[in-house]
Order: C-alpha cells, then structure tokens, then sequence
C-alpha cells in the first residue's frame, strides 16, 4: 500500500533524456551511454508524469553525465519551461580554464547547482580526482557563491573528498549516493568507518538515494539499522532523498514508497528533512510555487 507523507516531497536526484537526439545529441562522458538512458529513458514530460503519480512536488534534474557529459543544455530547456516544478544541477569540467565562466553562465541561466562526476557505474575516469588543484579556482569560486556542488564518486575516492572538504570548510558539498559504501557487514557498520567520520565536516550533506535504500537491506544490514546510524551520525538536516528515477528501475512512486518504508522507523520530522526540508535548505529556488500536478 502507498505510504502518503503529511509534507511535501522533493525528489533531490533524478534524469531526464531528451527524445530529440539532433537537438541534444549524445555526448557520453567516457564514451558510453548508460543502459538504462537507452533502455528506459524519461524525458521532461514523463518526469512530470511520474512525479504527478508519486505526488511529488518538485524535482532535481541532475545532469546525466554519461549521455551529455557537461553539455547541459537539456536539463537547462526543463527548467527554463518548467520552472515551478524543476530546479537543475549541471555538470562542468572544474579543471577546465573557463570553469567559472561555465559555472556563471549556467547560474545566470536559471540553473541551481554544480555536479562533479568522478566515478559512477557506467563511467570511471581514473586519472580525475576531486583533489586536483587545476579545480581549486573553480572550487573557491562555488565556496564563494555558496552554490551547492554535487560530488558523485565511490567510497575509494572518499580520502580525496576529506582533501578538498579540508581546504574548503565553507563549500556546500552534497554527496551523491553516499559514495556507495560498503554497509553488508551490518549494524555498527565498521566497513563504512570512513564514510561517517566525515561527520566532522558540517558542510557535507548527503543523497540517500535508491542504490542505498536497496543495499541497506543486503547481507546484515537492515534499513532501520542503517537509517538510524545516518540520522546519529549526520544529522537528519543533512540528508536529502533522491529516487535516482530513471536509472533505477522501477516506477518513481514504487521508488519513492521504499525510500519511505526503508526509513519508516524514523521519527515524522526525521522523515520530513530527509524527504522536503533539506532539499529547501540546499536550494532555495525549491522553496518558490511548490505545487502538484
């Protein structure tokens, strides 16, 4: 049975792909497009869909790196159109020259937040790492501005992640996936020993995405187990829900019941933050004319 929340949900992570390829052609960073945006694609009418159906009031359109690399001129075109119910997060190359021009440029045009993509399942670049100091220019740039900026990387890449945290205390860094950790061994989950030390950083927050409501249920771990250690050790303020829709499958209302059912035995304003209040707080552009429908 559906589980129907008394606050308004804001889904943090999600993708659209374009069903015009001459207008957005593919440009996959690493050279292949994931199986899911050719197999199960959502354009920006069927996210709209999808999210009347969750009843989800306003979405994330995070770049999808490994269809257009860092051209974001999709994600721009929804929100442009839609702005009432999309807010985006685009992706740039930090070590490019004209990184904060690019940064500047997306922000004018209406777009929310900065995506940095160092590894995810279909791309890995083992040569980029966070930490690179090419990328401190457009890293102080995003601290100054105090624009969230989205790190996607495996729980391996978490020491370059402590290096930047530690020379930028002050950017507003999210977390994509929670890095993916190993969490099979179960409650006190010690495998993920790394991964919640980085409690120390107050400008860390996290996406509690599908892969990790589904691996929270692996091996010894639980939901409520694991649900319970990242409200203790982060703090629900800093954890936002992201369904990861398309790219995993099922429907975004099946997607968003388990997100709920695995975090069912938190407290109602656990949820909320998790599920509205942390994303509002990330991006205020969230906050302007919410609606469903």
């Amino acid at each position: 049975m559906p589980i129907a929340p008394a606050f308004p949900i804001v889904d943090l992570h999600c993708h659209v792909i374009a069903t015009d390829t001459c207008r957005y052609p593919l440009s996959p960073l690493g050279g292949k497009q994931s199986d899911w945006a050719s197999e199960r694609p959502v354009d920006d009418v069927g996210m709209l869909a999808a999210m009347a159906q969750a009843g989800i009031s306003r979405s994330a359109l995070v770049q999808a790196s490994t269809s257009y690399s860092h051209d974001n001129a999709y994600v721009q075109a929804c929100v442009t159109a839609r702005p009432d119910r999309f807010i985006g997060v685009f992706s740039v190359n930090m070590v490019a020259p004209d990184a904060t021009q690019q940064i500047d440029a997306y922000m004018a045009a209406g777009l929310s937040g900065v995506r940095v993509f160092i590894a995810g399942h279909t791309a890995a670049d083992r040569s980029a790492r966070l930490d690179d100091p090419r990328s401190f220019s457009a890293w102080a740039h995003v601290t100054r501005q105090r624009i969230p900026t989205c790190v996607q990387l495996r729980a391996d890449g978490l020491p370059q992640l402590e290096q930047l945290l530690e020379r930028f205390p002050q950017a507003v860094v999210v977390l994509d996936h929670f890095a993916r950790p190993d969490i099979q061994d179960g409650p006190p989950y010690a495998a993920a020993a790394r991964l919640f030390a980085l409690a120390r950083f107050p400008n860390l927050h996290f996406k509690f995405t599908t892969h990790n409501v589904r691996e929270s249920r692996a091996g010894k771990a639980t939901q409520p187990s694991f649900s319970r250690a990242m409200v203790d050790h982060f703090g629900a303020h800093r954890l936002a829900w992201g369904s990861n829709f398309p790219a995993s499958g099922a429907s975004l209302p099946q997607l968003l019941n388990e997100a709920l059912e695995a975090t069912a035995s938190l407290s109602t304003v656990e949820q909320e933050w998790i599920f509205s209040r942390t994303a509002h707080a990330l991006y205020p552009a969230l906050r302007a004319g919410a609606r469903v429908g």
